[in-house]
């Protein structure tokens, strides 16, 4: 076998792993997905997925980038949490740091429920006193 016949099998046989290890395709449902779930840091407003501004396409590569390589949903998550913390994810976890952004709605409720209360009560209790005929005296 010719030294040239040789470096051809070589490479014909080894060819087929490098092709392999290439970037696996990404889904691009996938991607979607995760990014509308994830907050776009410029324009705060948006989800990373329909923003344009050029922090966010950087993120995209990013994601698209850690997809090809193989890690879960919840690892790109964690890997932007850590860095940007949990501004960047529009559900942040229920824990200590964000006990009241998830219980601030409900406090509130109750708060303007109590209110209410408070002024139906003391508005029956003024109207009950002028139907006894107790007026209230009047200053002068």
């Amino acid at each position: 076998m010719s030294r040239s016949t040789a470096w051809a099998l070589a490479i014909a046989l080894l060819a087929p792993l490098a092709w392999g290890a290439g970037p696996q395709p990404v889904d691009p449902e996938r991607l979607y997905r995760l990014t509308s779930e994830l907050r776009c840091l410029v324009c705060q407003n948006e989800s990373l997925a329909d923003s344009s501004a050029p922090l966010a396409i950087d993120l995209k590569n990013e994601i698209r980038a850690r997809m090809a390589s193989g890690e879960s949903d919840a690892q790109i998550k964690q890997f932007l949490i850590d860095r940007y913390g949990n501004f960047v994810i529009y559900r942040p976890p229920f824990n200590s740091h964000t006990l009241l952004l998830w219980l601030g709605p409900l406090l509130l409720v109750i708060a303007g429920i109590l209110a209410v209360w408070r002024s139906m009560r003391a508005h029956a209790k003024s109207g009950a006193d002028e139907a006894d005929g107790n007026k209230p005296e009047e200053s002068a």
